[in-house]
Formats: C-alpha cells, sequence, structure tokens
C-alpha cells in the first residue's frame, strides 16, 4: 500500500495528536487517493470507456440545445423556461465534476486522483446536486403559482422574483458545499486510500478517515434531512396544491392542460429523488460500495441525460424552438423575461 501514498510530507496533522507522536505506520498525511471505479478487469476498461463517453456527449449536447432553444426563441422568454434553462446549466456542470476525470482515469490507465482535486471534486459535486434541488423545488413552485393563481402569474413570478430564487439558490448550496468540504480537511487518513467509487464522494471519505468522524457525520445528517429534505417537501406541498387546483377545473380539457405543463417537472423529480434515495437507501443498508458506485450512475449520470429528452418529447415550445434553431442563431438575441 505504500506505493499509494506519498508521506514525504504531512499536509494535515491527525486529530488529537502532534506531529511528533503520529505513528507513520498507521495515520499519515496523504497527498493523492485512488478511485477504483466499477471494474479492475482490463477488458470491461474499452466498454465502460464508451458507454460513459457517449452518455457524457448526449447529456452536454442535449442541455446545450435546451439553452441555445430557449435563449433563441422570445417565445419562451417566461419564467418556467428560464429556471429550465438554468437546470439544464447545471445538469451539464453537474456530470462534468466526475465523467471526465474517470474517463480520463481509463484512458491513461491510472486510479490517482490528487488530494486537493479529491476536496475539489467533492465541493463541486455537493455544489450542483445541492443547486439541482434547489432549482427543482423553485421550478414546482413556479408550476403552483401557474396553475393555482394564473391571473397573478406575471405578477408574482416577475423577472425580479426569479432571478432573487436562482441567486439564493446558487448562495445557499456554495454555502453547503464550502461547509462540507472545509469540514473534510482536518480529518486524517490512514495508508488506505481506496474510495471504492468513480468520484470522490463524501460519505466515502469520511469513512477511510481515521480521525474521530462523529461531528461530520452528524452535519452530513443533518444538512441532508434540511436541504434534501425541505425542498421535497416543499415540492409536495406544491404539487398537493396543484392536484387539488386541478381537480376543480370542470372542463376534462382544461384539466388535461393543466396537468401537462406539470408531468415533465413532476418526471424530472420523481426520477432525481427516486434515485438518490434508492442509492443511499440502498447503501446504509448492504454497506457493499461497489453497488453504491454503480447505483450513482442512475442520478449522477442518467438523470442529467434524460432531462432534455423529457422537456423536449412532450413539450411543443421547445420542439417549435429546437426546429427553429439552425435559422435564429444569427439573430439571436439575449434572454428577457416577460
Amino acid at each position: 500500500m505504500s506505493i499509494y501514498v506519498k508521506i514525504s510530507h504531512v499536509i494535515f496533522p491527525c486529530i488529537g495528536s502532534g506531529l511528533h507522536n503520529m505513528d507513520p505506520g498507521n495515520e499519515t498525511g496523504i497527498s493523492e487517493f485512488l478511485l477504483m471505479g466499477f471494474s479492475e478487469e482490463p477488458e470491461l476498461q474499452t466498454l465502460i470507456f464508451g458507454f460513459f463517453l457517449s452518455m457524457y456527449l448526449i447529456t452536454v449536447f442535449g442541455n446545450l440545445l435546451i439553452i441555445l432553444a430557449i435563449s433563441s426563441d422570445s417565445h419562451l422568454h417566461t419564467p418556467m423556461y428560464f429556471f429550465l434553462a438554468n437546470l439544464s446549466f447545471v445538469d451539464i456542470c453537474f456530470t462534468s465534476t466526475t465523467i471526465p476525470k474517470m474517463l480520463w482515469n481509463i484512458q491513461t490507465q491510472s486510479k490517482v486522483i490528487t488530494y486537493a482535486g479529491c476536496i475539489t471534486q467533492m465541493f463541486f459535486f455537493l455544489f450542483f446536486a445541492g443547486l439541482e434541488i434547489f432549482l427543482l423545488t423553485v421550478m414546482a413552485y413556479d408550476r403552483f403559482v401557474a396553475i393555482c393563481h394564473p391571473l397573478h402569474y406575471m405578477v408574482i413570478m416577475n423577472p425580479r422574483l426569479c432571478g432573487l430564487l436562482v441567486l439564493v439558490s446558487w448562495v445557499l448550496s456554495a454555502l453547503n458545499s464550502l461547509l462540507q468540504s472545509l469540514m473534510v480537511l482536518p480529518l486524517s487518513f490512514c495508508t488506505e486510500v481506496e474510495i471504492p467509487h468513480f468520484f470522490c464522494e463524501l460519505n466515502q471519505i469520511i469513512q477511510l478517515a481515521c480521525s474521530d468522524t462523529f461531528l461530520n457525520n452528524m452535519v452530513e445528517y443533518f444538512v441532508a434531512t434540511l436541504l434534501a429534505g425541505g425542498p421535497f417537501i416543499g415540492i409536495l406541498y406544491s404539487y398537493s396544491k396543484i392536484v387539488s387546483s386541478i381537480c376543480g377545473i370542470s372542463s376534462a380539457q382544461g384539466k388535461y392542460k393543466a396537468f401537462s405543463t406539470c408531468v415533465s417537472h413532476l418526471s424530472v423529480v420523481s426520477l432525481f429523488y427516486c434515485t438518490v434515495l434508492g442509492v443511499y437507501l440502498s447503501s446504509a443498508a448492504t454497506q457493499i460500495s461497489h453497488s453504491s458506485a454503480v447505483a450513482s450512475v442512475m442520478y449522477t449520470v442518467v438523470t442529467p441525460m434524460l432531462n432534455p429528452f423529457i422537456y423536449s418529447l412532450r413539450n411543443k415550445d421547445i420542439k417549435r424552438a429546437l426546429t427553429r434553431l439552425p435559422e435564429m442563431a444569427p439573430t439571436k438575441r439575449p434572454m428577457v423575461l416577460g
């Protein structure tokens, strides 16, 4: 194991012991981790590389098309599509925090990620995951106002409020990821630096630490309950009001039209939350790390890849904007809500 750990200098002292009391055989400052990925079989590496490269390219180009279609079509300069454009941008960034590094490691036949790189990857992963949750919540509120208060929709969802909601989402996500990442820095690590995952996931890093991680675990559970459970309750409340309002509509055509505006968002929310809950509940029950890594692909790669298809296949406005995109590209105007 010593070939994986550079012990020429100590980056962070062990908690509860000084530099002179540190046992170099058990605890040491480290400069790199090993991302073990999905399989160590050489014959599977090419297949895994091609599979994830294809999904990554589809994710990037699919979400870029959504952003370009919304920004180039003046009919889509509304709050709903403003939030959708932000969600597509976050999906690109969310996937880009993990997949490129994994592809690079496969291509170079290396599993190494530096300590600084691991902390940085963990920060941005937490940041964009939190931002995804907040934006889905904001979009649920947008649908709530549109269906339950249609006459006051443009007054309530004015450009200032839309910008403020997105700004608050960015700030809260940044504060969360900064807090969790800073709390990892004082931890000391043993010579066991193998991460049974394809990216630096917070829970996996904490499990590798040799020092006391009680505070880290408590903060992680508290933040997960507050920043994931809170928005989820908000989404459920919004849709309970939406369902109640739709049931009050007399005509079947009116009910269908109102519900159709929520189908895409509801599908994305269900896919994201179900996969996240499935991953963390199964990993907590079984503690099988490689199974957790495979399951994590659902919400880190598959969900961002499917979002453009979900929003475009059932949305006539997006379809029209995509078909007109080549002719509208030269005269693209800046996006203005309203």
